[in-house]
């Protein structure tokens, strides 16, 4: 069967991703390479609303290898997808005219496309339950991010609703958790603005009709090896596990009561999302909760597949 060599290329808040894969006729994707960076290129875009330029330029030298990839594979056609953190930024320019220089190098035309919180979404429910079975749907998909979550509906038949709200790790860390390891008080300041943020996404997706939870992107995939008790972060072991809530709870607590020593220490834990993890934890808990209240789910399915999964399908649609 013929296949399509694709470069989907994701920047989100905290980190940039690379997914090198073929694609067959049928429409199966068989990774070549995935590759993944912390950046941080939204640092500050919060408070500030600009891109910081030691931002930026730590994403052009990703971006740059990135690059030098793609044209190594042989890659045909190759998508960039900007999220959050640009969404959000001034100057957001200065980040785009970097992504011509770099990727139009590569692949005539190239460059970065910010996409809308819907898009985001789809994207993300596409890539994440290609390998589930579809009895255990509906599923609801949430990506949580740097800089915003999105929550999705769908089944085999597609999305039905879908929305983004504006939290992640590193905005809600930046907003509220200033303390190593943060007070009682900004936890409970950022357990609140997570509800808000989490209550306005299900007002107007129906969590409420669906059977499985299925979390992606990185924080969601560490608190899964944290809650398996892996010495090292397995992509093979973490995708598709598991996770009851109680445990879930119990990860998510320990990481808010560690310091950032102890939390650097934890053998899965990437040393760029040390220090935002605790605030993915406490988004993650609002969410088990309300997935819980709302549509009686107990557990949360981690998958490894996401929105770069999507991204690469959507070449060749």
């Amino acid at each position: 069967m013929s296949s399509t060599r694709v470069a989907g290329i994701d920047c989100g808040t905290n980190s940039i991703r690379l997914l090198i894969a073929d694609i067959a006729a049928d429409g199966t994707l068989t990774d070549v390479t995935r590759q993944m960076r912390v950046v941080r290129l939204g640092q500050g875009v919060d408070s500030t609303g600009r891109l910081a330029p030691e931002a930026i330029e730590r994403t052009r030298i990703a971006l740059v290898d990135y690059a030098d990839l793609i044209r190594e594979s042989g890659a045909t056609a190759v998508r960039m997808v900007a999220t959050s953190a640009t969404r959000d930024a001034q100057n957001r320019e200065d980040f785009f005219s970097m992504t011509r220089e770099v990727l139009g190098a590569v692949v005539a035309g190239a460059e970065a496309e910010v996409i809308t919180g819907d898009e985001e979404a789809r994207l993300s429910f596409t890539g994440a339950v290609g390998e589930l079975d579809a009895a255990r749907g509906p599923f609801v998909v949430i990506d949580l991010g740097g800089g915003s979550t999105e929550v999705v509906v769908g089944d085999e038949n597609g999305v039905h609703a879908a929305y983004s709200t504006d939290i992640g790790c590193v905005r809600l860390t930046e907003r509220c958790l200033h303390d190593d390891p943060p007070t009682a008080e900004q936890v409970s300041q950022a357990h609140a603005f997570a509800e808000d943020k989490i209550a306005e996404a299900l007002a107007r997706v129906p969590v409420e009709q669906a059977r499985t939870w299925v979390g992606v992107a990185g924080t969601m995939t560490t608190l899964a090896a944290l809650a398996h008790r892996l010495d090292e972060y397995d992509p093979a072991k973490i995708h598709l596990s598991t996770v009851p809530f109680d445990r879930l709870r119990q990860v998510c607590d320990g990481l808010l009561a560690a310091t950032r020593e102890e939390r650097a220490a934890l053998g899965p834990m990437h040393p760029g999302r040390v220090d935002v993890i605790g605030g993915g934890a406490i988004v993650t808990t609002v969410l088990a909760e309300e997935l819980g209240r709302r549509a009686g789910i107990t557990e949360l399915v981690v998958s490894e597949h996401d929105i770069l999964d999507g991204i690469a399908l959507s070449l060749t649609r």
